[in-house]
This record gives structure tokens, C-alpha cells and sequence, in this order.
């Protein structure tokens, strides 16, 4: 399609923007799909795909892409506290889910959903392409974007009804609309890297609450022949205010840590330790104007008590797809209208699962309460139990801001 115009512009083709232009690309919506990188690429993050992810993979009939990438599944999260009480909380098996939840590296993963959407005929991708600037019409409306191509080392501009920014945590597109999460109340800060031969590895991922990263944690998460995500995240207030090197405070605990000083004895870093920042969702921003929505990491979704992020970025995409459907019918492309994808969103469970996420969070911060949850964890079948519904039944995590659940979780 050698148009310079369509009907939707998604600037960052990562797990938000691939599966924005499969969802519309189905309904033959000419997309344009903008990337800064060449794909497969490497994207720091822990790796980790739940069963939000899976659903939409099996919407998008991605299933068997994924059957023989590169993976390791998992069906437990060990968790364990500043005192070293420990957890172990099962996962159980979503019925809409036909596979087990997998830890995946991005650049395999990512590169699945990008090759998808640029396979979709109705879908142009340029790649090597950085989003410079929006372009607006005199009325206000965003209704394109300037870059620069990095395979022809030119200037272009693009045009659509509707532009998407899924640029990640940095976006140009929110940076230019004034809705880039900077708060660093709720915003965080991560490191990992890339190890083989750590030993005691469990088909479990693993978030170690402990006195080097509160508040925050750190974790091991399961990667195919034997290799692991490792890494550890951090607000970025308590990091600013203690000049905190993460970097350093992961090593120190690898190598003081009784849990970890064995496991790690013979363990290899096979990568560089990487940084990237995560915009947390409980700070809700405007992720709809006219002309333009906003998604995943660029929306500043990301769970602020687990640090995941691919599930509600795919997630928003879904949620954004029938909303500029409905917009590009009815011609109309105003605020009014395209907000309603974030109504949408905040609606169907996003918020309250949010909200409950910051909960926990707090409740991490705080040595004694993290020491007191998941000891009663550790102890109480119904508090395990209902920690688990709540790793697959949004409903099940309106239970804990329930004050009924406090009250069983005081006295089991």
C-alpha cells in the first residue's frame, strides 16, 4: 500500500500496536504500523506471559505460532517475604486458556506478533522508522505523525483518521499530547539479566520481597534449556530519593542472600543487565482525544504490584480496536467518541484489578505487613486459594478489596 494516508497510524509495533493492527486488520482497516526498531529485537523486560496474553493469542489464532518458539511454562509463583516465610501459590488452569502460562524472551515473543500483523493485507509496516513529532489539523485533531526513516535516511510525514501511540514508556506520541506518566509515585524503575546454571529451578516463577529492593522485589523467572530472567524493580521515588544503584543492589543480593548464595554458585551472567522504566497504572491518564488513543506501556497500564505490562498493553489493544471501528463508521473521530475505548477499559475490570494492584503494592512497601500476608498465605488453604482465583478470575480480585476477605485473613 504506497499510500501516504490511512485510516489508523499505530506508532510502535510492540505487543499494544501488533495486536491493535491484527484486530484491525480483520475488519480491512488500512493500517500503517511505525517502528523505531528492526524486528526481532531485544526488549528489556521479565519475560513473563499470563493467561490475558494467552486468551488474546488464541483470538488472534497465534496459538500454534507459539507452540514451538523458544519458552519455558510455569504454573506457580513462589513468593517470599522479608522474614523469609515463603508461599508457593498454584496457578490453576483458565478454561478459556487451552495452554499454561510461559515466561518467553521479547525478542522472540514480540517478533511472533509483529510478523502476524505485517503478514495482515491491509497492514504497511515500516521498521527503522522514529516517530518525531504528531500533526495536528486547525481544529486540534492529531491527524498524523512526522519521522525520520532510517532506511532511506529521509524526513516523512503520514496521515490517518486515527493515530495510536504504543510507543512504549518513553512515547513521543504522549510525550506530544502532554500524557506521559513521569510521577515517580508511580513509576518504577528495573534491571535484568540473562543467566544459565542457576540451580532449583521449579516450573515456578519467583518474587523474593527482601531488605535490598523494598520497596519492590526480586525475581527468577524460568527461560527455556535451563536459563533464567533475573532482575529486580524499584519505585522510582525511593530510587531517586537514596541514589540507589539497582544494578548493584541485584549483584549484592545474589551474592549475601542465603536463598541465593548456592543456586547461584555456579550460575553464568549471559547477558548484559539491562534498565527500563514501567509507568504504573494507578495513576490513570487520559488515554483518549480527539484524533488519537493511547496504549499499553504509552497509556501507563502497567500493573504497579506485579510490574506486568503485556497483558493490559494487548489487552487496551483489544478494548481500542471496536471503538475505532466504530469510529471510522460513523466518520466521527472526536474525543467524545474515542474516549470511550478508555471507559471501556477502566470498565471491563482493568480499574478495579488496578486499584487492588497499587493495594498490594503498598502493602509491599512495608516490611511487617509483607511479612504478615504471606505468612497468613503460607498458613491459610483460603487465603492461598483465593490468591490463585484471583491470578484467572478478575471477579475473584474484587474479593480482596473486599473488607470480608480482611476480616477471614485476621483470624485464619
Amino acid at each position: 500500500m504506497a499510500s501516504d494516508s490511512f485510516d489508523v497510524i499505530i506508532a510502535g509495533a510492540g505487543p499494544a500496536g501488533s495486536t491493535l493492527a491484527a484486530y484491525l486488520a480483520k475488519e480491512k482497516v488500512r493500517v500503517l504500523l511505525l517502528d523505531k526498531a528492526h524486528f526481532p529485537r531485544d526488549k528489556t523486560c521479565g519475560d513473563a506471559i499470563g493467561g490475558r496474553c494467552l486468551k488474546i493469542i488464541g483470538e488472534l489464532g497465534l496459538m500454534d505460532a507459539f507452540e514451538f518458539v523458544p519458552r519455558e511454562e510455569y504454573d506457580k509463583i513462589y513468593f517470599v517475604s522479608p522474614n523469609g516465610s515463603n508461599v508457593v501459590i498454584d496457578i490453576p488452569q483458565n478454561p478459556s486458556v487451552p495452554v499454561p502460562s510461559f515466561c518467553c524472551r521479547r525478542e522472540v515473543f514480540d517478533n511472533v506478533l509483529f510478523q502476524n500483523a505485517k503478514s495482515q493485507p491491509y497492514v504497511t509496516t515500516i521498521e527503522n522508522f522514529t516517530v518525531t513529532d504528531i500533526i495536528k489539523d486547525e481544529k486540534g485533531f492529531v491527524v498524523g505523525v512526522k519521522g525520520m526513516n532510517g532506511n532511506s535516511k529521509q524526513p516523512q510525514e503520514f496521515r490517518a483518521k486515527v493515530v495510536a501511540g504504543a510507543d512504549g514508556a518513553t512515547s513521543t506520541v504522549a510525550s506530544k499530547l502532554g500524557q506521559l506518566n513521569l510521577d515517580p509515585n508511580h513509576h518504577c524503575i528495573s534491571v535484568r539479566g540473562y543467566y544459565s546454571g542457576i540451580t532449583g529451578m521449579n516450573k515456578g516463577i519467583e518474587i523474593y520481597f527482601i531488605d535490598q529492593v523494598i520497596p519492590g522485589y526480586f525475581w527468577i523467572f524460568p527461560l527455556e534449556d535451563g536459563k533464567a530472567n533475573v532482575g529486580v524493580g524499584m519505585l522510582t521515588k525511593e530510587i531517586r530519593s537514596k541514589n540507589i544503584d539497582l544494578k548493584k543492589r541485584m549483584f549484592d543480593a545474589i551474592k549475601t542472600r542465603p536463598e541465593f548464595i548456592e543456586r547461584f554458585k555456579n550460575a553464568k551472567l549471559i547477558s548484559e543487565v539491562k534498565g527500563w522504566t514501567l509507568p504504573f497504572g494507578s495513576k490513570k491518564m487520559k488515554l483518549a482525544g480527539d484524533g488519537y488513543v493511547l496504549l499499553g506501556d504509552a497509556a501507563s497500564l502497567i500493573d504497579p504490584f506485579s510490574g506486568e505490562g503485556i497483558g493490559n498493553g494487548m489487552f487496551s489493544a483489544k478494548h481500542a480496536a471496536p471503538i475505532i471501528l466504530e469510529a471510522l463508521k460513523s466518520n466521527d473521530f472526536s474525543e467524545s467518541q474515542l474516549s470511550k475505548y478508555q471507559d471501556d477499559l477502566w470498565n471491563q475490570g482493568l480499574g478495579a484489578e488496578i486499584k487492588m494492584s497499587y493495594f498490594l503494592q503498598r502493602i509491599g512497601k512495608f516490611k511487617r505487613l509483607a511479612n504478615f500476608f504471606i505468612g497468613k498465605a503460607q498458613r491459610s488453604p483460603y487465603v492461598r486459594e483465593t490468591i490463585s482465583g484471583m491470578l484467572v478470575n478478575a471477579d475473584a480480585k474484587k474479593k480482596m478489596m473486599s473488607p470480608t476477605f480482611y476480616l477471614k485473613l485476621l483470624f485464619s
